[in-house]
């Protein structure tokens, strides 16, 4: 006869005899019981293929194992591979990573905060939207929950906050670029979806002068995250217009970069550094493509490796204290140029 169907918790703990709290404390602990009573209780669970309600279970603890883990849009390559780096250590630690993305919606945003609420989380590490995030919400989340930002710094939420120096982004770009041929121009969207690139524009401006150039800014229409397609549109009217004022392009971002060499393919324009080259294009992240573009990217890349390790530390140092009434940490980490063909 096939095993009977196990509605819950209880049901298990009186089918193999054992109390119902010690197979709770089990499923939250299952070092925390004596081995002899983990084995018959692993060997049921063999046997009988029941599988607890992880939520029920959470309910009835102080603290859970779970972590969260929150981006704007888990579709950026940049955010999938932090995500990636994240959800890594939280399983090397024996965490159970939970991932999700706010679609750049304030409101989801906060929807997304509120359901982790309810899972009783270890912790959270956040890369908030910025500057339309709903501060007042996250201030009190990250009040309730040990919270860790990253990438994008909110001043005073969180307990912490690691993340890039765009200046380091942009004075390297800047730099190398002018010692090598012309200024460059600065390509933009007007309304960005991510709040760095407006320190982007800031650095641009300011090396520019520092350097003695007259800074040059295209800012393309577009909104939302679909910065290659912005980008593409965005190129081609400007090169329709006459093109841009040098020959030297310096991207805010990576995807907009791509989109640009897209429509310079299209027209035939050649991207590079050799002679007989119509643009040099270099560009921010090292999104995860950029080596494989046509030509391949100039561009100053994120040391991915130390905000996430650092970030994830925090969050630990947190989780073991359950929670800290030590000073808001910040830490920016230096970016790296990566010299390639477009530039």
């Amino acid at each position: 006869m096939p095993n009977p169907k196990i509605r819950n918790m209880e049901e298990f703990a009186g089918l193999i005899g054992i109390s119902r709290p010690t197979v709770s404390k089990y499923f939250q602990d299952p070092g925390s019981v004596r081995s002899s009573t983990r084995q018959r209780i692993e060997t049921a669970l063999e046997q009988y293929d029941y599988r607890p309600n992880i939520f029920a279970v959470n309910q009835n603890r102080k603290l859970t194992k779970i972590v969260g883990i929150v981006v704007p849009y888990l579709a950026d390559p940049f955010f999938a591979e932090i995500a990636r780096q994240l959800e890594r250590r939280c399983i090397d630690a024996g965490l159970r990573p939970a991932l999700y993305s706010a679609h750049g919606q304030a409101g989801l945003e906060v929807e997304v905060l509120e359901g982790l609420r309810l899972l009783k989380p270890a912790g959270v590490l956040l890369a908030p939207l910025g500057r339309i995030s709903d501060r007042a919400a996250l201030e009190q989340f990250c009040k309730d929950v040990p919270t860790v930002l990253f990438d994008s710094n909110m001043e005073g939420v969180g307990a912490a906050f690691f993340g890039s120096d765009n200046f380091s982004f942009v004075s390297q770009t800047v730099d190398y670029l002018t010692r090598t041929g012309e200024p460059p121009c600065f390509f933009e969207m007007r309304t960005p979806a991510n709040p760095n690139a407006r320190k982007r524009r800031a650095a641009y401006l300011t090396m520019m002068e520092r350097l003695g150039f007259e800074p040059r800014i295209y800012s393309v229409e577009g909104t939302g995250w679909a910065f290659e397609e912005i980008g593409r549109a965005g190129a081609d009217e400007i090169l329709d217009a006459g093109g841009f004022a040098t020959n030297t392009v310096l991207c805010s971002n990576d995807r907009l970069g791509i989109g640009l060499l897209s429509a310079c393919y299209a027209r035939g324009l050649r991207v590079g550094r050799e002679e007989g080259c119509d643009l040099r294009v270099a560009a921010h992240d090292d999104h995860p493509f950029s080596r494989f573009t046509c030509p391949s990217l100039t561009t100053a890349a994120h040391d991915y490796d130390a905000v996430a390790s650092h970030a994830f530390a925090m969050l630990d140092k947190l989780i073991e204290r359950e929670g800290s009434d030590e000073a808001r940490i910040e830490t920016l980490f230096p970016a790296k140029l990566v010299l390639r063909s477009s530039a």
